[in-house]
């Protein structure tokens, strides 16, 4: 079966690490469908450190980077907004830049599209990770079909952001990425699937996610719940969920930002991983 080519699309700013970003690189470079194309938005000026790991590896694996810079940081939104309309080829693969793919995350999404020519977003499940990948602490755990994503992406977002693969045709047709603050791709998706679009999660981890010690802290306070209210609005807006959605869901996020961080943290264990 022959496979397509395909791009890789990461954003890169300033506080990020370069340790991680290298491993990022390397895991997407090692894949056992190696990417045509990978595109790296840099969201505004970036530290000489970064700029010394993307100079390093193009200088490794020539014809194979893109670099997008931006004068300065607009946003995740903006970012990918901008790197799908600079990206080469029709399927595009997400990653984030401080993850790491397994070996044949990409090979196994691109015979999902090859099996299905319908397809617009493939997706994947998630091993969470602390220090090192080979200590998992947690895992997403996504539907799998269309119908349980359709059913599912009414309350929680349906795709882990940093695992999908999709259609550039089908990205562009929807409206592309928009800055919408915390939910730029769940935004994206409910938009994708109002207009029809097919779609799947793959029913295994094939990324180790980065979660950082904070990550708790930062998913908190009143501040946070207005930033969820303001882009869950959004969606609201759309048509996809009705009031009564829609205030369900702000009750049991108001409730999950305002309790203590260790009370929160056993929560999001309890309910929201495995």
């Amino acid at each position: 079966m022959e496979l397509a080519p395909y791009s890789v699309l990461m954003s890169v700013y300033y506080k990020e690490k370069p340790e991680y970003l290298r491993e990022a690189l390397h895991s997407m470079l090692s894949q056992t469908v190696p990417p045509s194309e990978i595109l790296l938005v840099q969201d505004g000026p970036l530290t000489p450190e970064l700029e010394r790991v993307l100079d390093e590896e193009e200088a490794l694996n020539p014809g194979v980077f893109a670099r997008v810079p931006l004068e300065r940081n607009m946003g995740l939104g903006n970012a990918l907004r901008i790197g799908v309309e600079k990206c080469r080829y029709e399927l595009i693969a997400r990653m984030d830049t401080d993850d790491i793919a397994c070996p044949a995350r990409c090979e196994k999404q691109l015979r999902a599209f090859a099996q299905d020519p319908g397809l617009d977003i493939c997706g994947t499940m998630i091993d969470e990770f602390e220090q090192s990948p080979d200590k998992v602490v947690s895992r997403r755990v996504l539907p799998c079909t269309h119908e349980e994503i359709l059913a599912f992406s009414k309350k929680r977002n349906p795709f882990n952001h940093m695992t999908v693969m999709f259609k550039k045709s089908a990205v562009l047709a929807a409206g592309n990425y928009q800055e919408v603050n915390l939910i730029e791709d769940y935004y994206l998706w409910v938009r994708m699937l109002l207009r029809g679009a097919k779609t799947c999660n793959l029913p295994e981890s094939l990324v180790y996610a980065r979660v950082g010690a904070g990550m708790m802290e930062r998913r908190g306070g009143l501040s946070y719940w207005k930033k969820i209210a303001a882009g869950r609005n959004k969606i609201r807006r759309t048509g996809y969920i009705g009031w009564g959605t829609y205030l369900q869901i702000l009750a049991v996020q108001f409730v999950f930002c305002i309790v203590p961080v260790s009370l929160r943290e056993k929560l999001y264990h309890t309910f929201l991983r495995k």
